[in-house]
């Protein structure tokens, strides 16, 4: 029984949801839940429904729910200062301690650490350096982005653009014509059953070859992937796939963009998914894992080469524009710095390896002979299901059959979360790391069974 259908409507009569279908939710036909307690992978609702959350929110709640480790910095640091601005050298206790923190984990060669709210104004930030690096280089025609379909990169105007979803640019009049998109790395869905992943790997640096010939290396300033796609399908690149990209892009002095909002502080069960790849970055976007979504708070690592011409901007230049009034929000900073004291004190890094080995290859067992299931694909604690008309054909279903959400409803109804994909039948889980062996198990348990409910 509702505990109070006073806040259910206000919920529907005030309150502008992201990514939900406007008019259904105010007319009350969609689904609403209002969350009111949470502890390590379970939340709960007002109404008492406990519900084992296997997509971490929206993949950040790394440590878990429940910290009051975190808790307890936050409200120390919002009774001691909780704001001061980070404009012409200001700085805080907790902002100065993160950066390093950041830094002393970070991949080789990187400099200096910008802080955000979200991920999309980090990947805002990005472009905006990047543009500014090429004017004070001489080079104002070096502005394009090259981004992938099916990429993930947020959802402003520029990060928006180098989304690479439908979704995110229909009715928006996006993409922006700075933003070019090449194929995504996405095996399941290569051209022809008979390539390889290396052949798959050759066949997207010869598109990604063909673009920058089309385009002109000279016009185009950098590259944006996520180590393992997120958004577009949990999708781990293909054999070779990095080391070759970066071969292209230092042939042609385009800037590499490591979207590691996702990967980053973990989910690979490496630090970075840029170690777990090899990746060389220049530019690095973190966000989600920064401070396991316990306070907003994101950032852009700049890399060595970077800086130094950011630097020589100022010189020439005064004090670089750029700024948000919440920059380095010293309550944010707090969290994060007790959020990577956690990763480490209770080793969640490796146990999102281990767990996380664990649930892909128990849900490959489970689900590898089923008719309707294309794929079983994961990395570290990412896992996904991609759903299929015919398996051997690789045939999908039509979208209008919506399998993906019908599969994650009834999977919601065994208790377990897992996230509907766009663009595609696809079933996400992105645990926190304290995942344990046994949520495991009832994770892929339950999996299978709304499986089975949806498809036979």
């Amino acid at each position: 029984m509702l505990t109070n259908d006073q806040l259910a409507q206000w919920d529907r009569d005030n309150f502008f949801h992201p990514s939900t279908h406007l008019a259904e939710f105010a007319r009350g036909n969609a689904p609403q839940r209002i969350i009111t307690t949470a502890k390590d992978c379970h939340i709960t609702d007002r109404d008492g429904t406990r519900l084992l959350d296997a997509f971490a929110g929206l993949y950040c709640v790394n440590v878990g729910y429940g910290r009051q480790e975190i808790a307890e910095a936050i409200a120390d640091q919002a009774r001691e200062l909780a704001y001061y601005h980070a404009y012409v050298g200001h700085g805080t206790e907790a902002s100065i301690t993160l950066s390093k923190m950041i830094l002393d984990r970070a991949p080789e060669g990187m400099s200096k650490v910008y802080f955000g709210l979200s991920g999309s104004d980090a990947n805002e930030t990005n472009v905006k350096l990047i543009w500014y690096y090429n004017n004070i280089l001489g080079r104002p025609e070096k502005k394009k982005i090259i981004s992938r379909w099916r990429g993930y990169h947020g959802s402003g105007l520029v990060t928006g653009s180098l989304t690479g979803l439908e979704l995110f640019h229909k009715k928006f009049d996006l993409p922006l014509a700075q933003v070019i998109h090449t194929d995504a790395p996405y095996y399941f869905r290569r051209p022809h059953d008979d390539m390889s992943e290396a052949q798959f790997t050759a066949h997207l640096v010869a598109e990604l070859e063909a673009l920058i010939a089309r385009e002109g290396a000279d016009t185009i300033a950098a590259f944006i992937g996520e180590p393992v796609l997120g958004t577009g399908g949990i999708v781990p690149p293909p054999e070779g796939y990095w080391p070759a990209i970066q071969e292209v892009l230092r042939k042609h002095d385009i800037l590499l963009i490591a979207d590691e909002v996702v990967t980053g502080f973990g989910r690979l069960g490496s630090m970075f998914g840029s170690d777990h790849y090899g990746i060389k970055p220049d530019l690095i976007t973190i966000a989600k894992g920064l401070t396991s979504a316990y306070a907003p708070l994101s950032g852009s690592i700049v890399g060595d080469k970077m800086w130094k011409v950011l630097e020589q901007g100022t010189d020439e230049n005064g004090p670089i524009g750029h700024g948000w009034t919440y920059s380095a929000h010293p309550v944010g900073a707090a969290a994060g710095v007790a959020n990577l004291k956690l990763l480490d004190d209770l080793n969640l890094i490796r146990n999102a390896g281990e767990v996380g080995t664990y649930l892909n290859a128990q849900m490959r067992a489970a689900l590898a002979d089923h008719p309707n299931v294309g794929e079983v694909r994961g990395e570290g604690m990412l896992c996904a299901v991609e759903f299929v008309r015919d398996r051997d054909g690789r045939k999908l279903f039509d979208a209008s059959d919506k399998v993906g959400p019908r599969v994650a409803a009834a999977l919601l109804g065994h208790g377990v979360i897992g996230r509907a994909m766009p663009q595609g039948d696809i079933l996400g889980f992105a645990p926190p790391f304290c995942l344990t062996e046994a949520e495991a198990d009832q994770v892929v348990e339950k999996t299978a069974k709304a499986i089975s409910e949806e498809l036979g």
